[in-house]
């Protein structure tokens, strides 16, 4: 299995594992896993509106990040697709090769900011151009304005509910093919964009890995958001112990395909620890590690889990019968 880590980023005195394992298919290792001490710091989510200006669009994230940071955000989210609507018509127009830097200011924007501001940002998603194919891509930045990571989004968001305006974002985009997890001054962090939150194992991988937290930028729509997307953050947090952070952009974004909002952070235990509506707002939160920790030893999740007995096993294909 293909896996993305960057080390990098660990601030001096903090120890890792020496190694975590993933038992190929198999249910992830009960083995407990070491707990970093990280001070408590700040995370905000931008949940900012969407326009069809994408110079626009930048200059909204670029101020909201730095209201952030002027709060005490150590760590920045931005939303799922911030630089344009969420629509084909624009994917491809506002699409960026992250290689050439003279096509990419986006990626220039939060490079700089970070930098400047000295936090990480964790920049939403963004349409990549890549070989001549589009992915939803999100960008990971460390204080010092250098790339730490790339997530493609793994799992494409293709609806078809009875009633509803179908969506295939598999018509436009090509799949990511690996996890991402990251190492940053604020913890070991795990990568998914919006779909990839309905897929538990992803997140089970994660937590296997030694994550502390789970960011997704996502943008569920008014139907599976109000099912969902409350259900899906607590779901990953409450699961695997620790702490899930999900950031949408407002529901006033330019387009046709209506997005929810409610950015929100959850911790280990299923609470949330800050939510906001669907207008566009900063959403700040405390992150304390040692929630992590204490849930771990009041439900010893890990430990009791029965690898002998379920295993994630390859997908059969469906039998026939007469």
């Amino acid at each position: 299995m293909n896996f993305h880590i960057d080390n990098s980023d660990i601030p001096a005195g903090i120890k890792r594992p020496n190694k975590c394992t993933y038992k190929g298919n198999n249910i992830p290792s009960s083995d407990p896993l070491p707990s970093l001490q990280i001070p408590k710091f700040k995370i905000a989510l931008c949940q900012l509106t969407v326009t069809s200006d994408k110079a626009m669009n930048l200059a909204n994230a670029r101020s909201m990040m730095e209201v952030a940071a002027e709060k005490g955000a150590r760590l920045v989210v931005l939303p799922e697709m911030w630089v344009c609507p969420y629509a084909n018509d624009y994917f491809a127009k506002c699409s960026e090769d992250l290689v050439v830097e003279n096509s990419s200011p986006a990626f220039r924007l939060l490079s700089e900011v970070s930098s400047r501001l000295r936090i990480t940002i964790v920049g939403g998603s963004l349409p990549e151009w890549s070989n001549g194919r589009l992915y939803n891509t999100c960008c990971v930045f460390g204080p010092d304005g250098e790339l730490k990571a790339k997530h493609r989004k793994l799992h494409l968001f293709d609806y078809y509910a009875p009633g509803d305006v179908p969506f295939r974002e598999s018509d436009f985009f090509s799949t990511g093919d690996k996890p991402t997890i990251v190492d940053t001054d604020v913890g070991r962090i795990g990568i998914g964009i919006c779909h990839d939150i309905r897929f538990p194992e992803l997140a089970m991988l994660y937590r296997a890995r030694g994550a502390d937290l789970i960011i997704f930028p996502g943008a569920f729509n008014m139907s599976t958001g109000e099912l969902l997307w409350e259900l899906e953050i607590k779901a990953r947090a409450v699961d695997n112990q620790f702490f899930v952070a999900a950031c949408s952009p407002s529901r006033d974004s330019t387009g046709s395909y209506t997005i929810w909002g409610h950015s929100m952070v959850v911790g280990p235990n299923g609470d949330i620890k800050t939510s906001s509506g669907h207008e566009e707002m900063i959403a700040i939160a405390e992150i304390d590690y040692s929630e992590n920790q204490l849930q771990r030893e009041i439900f010893p999740l890990q430990q009791l889990r029965k690898e002998n007995i379920y295993q994630l096993l390859e997908p059969c294909a469906p039998k026939h019968f007469v």
